[in-house]
């Protein structure tokens, strides 16, 4: 597809430019919230692990290799159950399977500080990962029911800045809930947090079943034209996209490329989202709520990058350097923190840029697949590479854990991720411009 040079979103043929920019807004202050919500508290259940570590290691002695085996171990159960949970969603519709996913993960959560052996991590971890399978695909799949490509960047941008908030939000309270209840009724400080922050991921979903509409059709707070006018921008995007077979998804090397590039920035992601905590303890600061608020800020300063880079890709229609320059910033970061390792300060400023850097590269490179892809097909593919990169999820966090403990460093660790960043942001310059700018 050409790339264009108009700086603002194209009407539909015909549409008032005023009032399809109101509509939109509507839309996005309807679905927005509750989404944000959800994957606040999804992101949260998946590594508040890394909280709990803290505590969780010495009474369970757990070495640093098999946490991070435990941690990763989520991601076999979320990439078999992956494929298969995106389509159920594409055919029963997204209000009933986002709440069921839901509120079986929050269950999971809490159920895991029961957990006495390493055995009993892993199990519990796998299957909260197959229970949390197709939740993310589902909410990128459901945006492009709503969105047409033009206006997705922020939409996905604000979707997924749930992960900054969630360390922004989470990382104090975290490190709160394990130093204020700490013992409370016979219980650890990592039992009472994994039990207190499963708790909303059941309340949120059991909201979804009653608020979330499956598509425009159904949406009874818009108005006719309202629906009219979302439809036809969705049917005008879809135009120029195909609907492949589960098979041809399979096979597609355009589909494996986005999956390789996908996988190389998980790998970022997950390596720092699973050991921040752990680093910054490393760096001298022991107490767990001092540590909780540290981690806050480099998630505070992702939330601005985030926002700041997706109004400028849908103001631009640019897409591939939008994505590659925060990935090797993302890189710059994590080599940064390792040389200042031995200052607290300066290791913040490159831990901050880092997560900047990594968390801006997510969304927007869920506009590359999504520019391409349609229907079913969308559902697989979508589904199949996140799958696939979020294989990334338990490869990270396990060498992360294993070059740790055999080096007594997590600096190996920390440029083995700066060397995936630099990979995933070349190949996402390999992608012809026409294909992804629009």
């Amino acid at each position: 597809m050409a790339s264009t040079a108009n700086p603002a979103p194209r009407p539909a043929a015909g549409a008032n430019p005023a009032f399809e920019e109101a509509t939109y807004r509507k839309v996005v202050w309807r679905l927005a919230p509750l989404l944000l919500i959800c994957y606040i508290v999804a992101y949260l259940d998946r590594v508040n692990v890394g909280f709990a570590k803290l505590q969780m290691a010495a009474d369970l002695q757990l070495s640093d290799a098999v946490y991070g085996f435990g941690a990763g171990i989520f991601f076999f159960g979320y990439f078999i159950f992956e494929i298969p949970s995106n389509i159920i969603l594409h055919r029963v519709g997204a209000r009933v399977w986002i709440a069921r996913i839901m509120i079986t993960w929050g269950i999971i959560s809490a159920l895991t500080m029961f957990i006495t052996t390493p055995t009993m991590f892993y199990v519990m971890r796998f299957l909260l990962g197959a229970a949390e399978a197709g939740f993310f695909p589902g909410i990128i799949l459901y945006l492009t029911y709503w969105f047409p490509a033009r206006r997705r960047a922020r939409i996905t941008t604000l979707f997924m800045t749930a992960i900054a908030l969630s360390g922004l939000i989470g990382g104090p309270i975290s490190g709160w809930i394990m130093d204020a209840f700490h013992m409370k009724n016979g219980w650890h400080g990592w039992q009472w947090l994994l039990l207190l922050e499963g708790i909303p991921s059941v309340i949120v979903g059991l909201v979804v079943l009653i608020k979330l509409d499956d598509r425009i059709a159904k949406a009874k707070w818009l108005t006719a034209e309202e629906r009219d006018l979302l439809e036809r921008n969705i049917a005008a995007d879809n135009v120029e996209k195909e609907d492949h077979s589960i098979g041809q998804i399979l096979s597609s090397p355009k589909v494996w490329l986005m999956s390789l590039i996908y996988f190389s920035f998980v790998m970022g992601l997950y390596g720092v989202s699973f050991w921040l905590p752990t680093i910054i303890k490393s760096m001298g600061v022991s107490n767990a709520l001092h540590v909780g608020l540290l981690s806050a800020i480099p998630y505070g300063a992702a939330v601005i990058g985030m926002l700041y880079a997706a109004r400028s890709a849908d103001r631009s229609g640019e897409r591939r350097w939008h994505i590659a320059i925060p990935a090797l910033l993302g890189a710059v970061g994590l080599v940064l923190s390792v040389i200042w390792s031995s200052n607290t300060t300066l290791a913040m400023v490159g831990l901050t840029l880092a997560t900047m850097g990594i968390l801006t590269t997510l969304p927007l490179f869920w506009s590359l697949p999504t520019a391409f892809l349609a229907g079913t097909g969308a559902a697989a593919g979508i589904a199949m590479i996140n799958s696939l990169g979020n294989l990334a999820g338990f490869l990270s966090p396990y060498l992360v854990g294993w070059l740790r403990q055999a080096t007594a460093s997590t600096s190996s660790g920390m440029y083995m991720l700066a060397g995936f960043l630099v990979l995933g942001a070349v190949l996402v310059l390999s992608v012809p411009a026409r294909m992804v700018n629009r």
